[in-house]
């Protein structure tokens, strides 16, 4: 499982150190085989192996007659590359997801359960800023009777 929020550094190569915490369950749940892809909000995803096989699979199901399914089915598949964490725990992110993300030298690395999110800094602020400014009454209703 991951969680919670380190930022890391990109080489000017592309090259990511994955936090070990995070890096360990990458080797135990896929032998360090990962697919990263596109996210709709503009960051990029990490699962391991294992667990987007699943994903893609469902992904690749839906009708390709729906337009809005299409888009997704084209971002989310179009952009999933396969990569190995190489020996340093690294992950070469290839130009095009780097470019997508608007990712530099620093990378923010967000654990969310069974993936991660790579942001940049810009664009993770904007997420904490947006998420502090939630207002009690548009929260959705899933969240009705929550509590922390």
């Amino acid at each position: 499982m991951f969680r919670g929020a380190s930022t890391v550094s990109m080489d000017a190569k592309g090259r990511l150190a994955v936090p070990a915490r995070y890096r360990d369950v990458l080797l135990a749940q896929g032998a360090g085989k990962v697919v990263v892809t596109a996210d709709p909000t503009g960051c990029l995803l990490l699962y391991p192996f294992p667990d987007w096989a699943p994903i893609e699979q469902k992904l690749n199901s839906l009708s390709s007659f729906n337009p809005q399914t299409r888009r997704i089915q084209r971002l989310l598949v179009g952009y999933a590359h396969d990569l190995d964490l190489d020996a340093s725990g690294r992950l070469l992110l290839p130009p095009m997801l780097r470019e997508y993300a608007a990712l530099d030298k620093n990378v923010v690395v967000v654990g969310q359960g069974q993936k991660m999110e790579l942001w940049s800094e810009t664009g993770w602020r904007a997420q904490v800023e947006e998420a502090r400014a939630v207002d009690g009454a548009a929260m959705p209703a899933e969240l009705d009777g929550f509590s922390l």
